[in-house]
């Protein structure tokens, strides 16, 4: 059981914002929901890859969207610069 649709942007928006503030970027609400969802759902393809399943709970997914968040901005500020 997944966290649905709700829960995934009220999740995807909190660990986007998180995400900014830790990172120092100037996004909107909307880019950080998107930051959040897309950032959560590429940490766990990628610590898919090396074993390790976070639970669909919301405190280890909101962990593992703010992880992929940071390193979608990071990878951002590497491709601009």
């Amino acid at each position: 059981m997944g966290l649905g649709f709700l829960g995934s942007i009220f999740v995807g928006g909190m660990a986007g914002w998180i995400a900014s503030m830790i990172m120092k970027a100037d996004t909107g609400i909307l880019a950080n929901i998107i930051l959040g969802i897309v950032g959560a759902i590429v940490a766990n393809f990628l610590l898919g890859l090396v074993g390790i399943s976070a639970s669909p709970q919301w405190i280890s997914q909101l962990v593992v969207g703010l992880l992929g968040a940071c390193l979608l901005i990071g990878a951002g500020r590497a491709i601009r610069n």
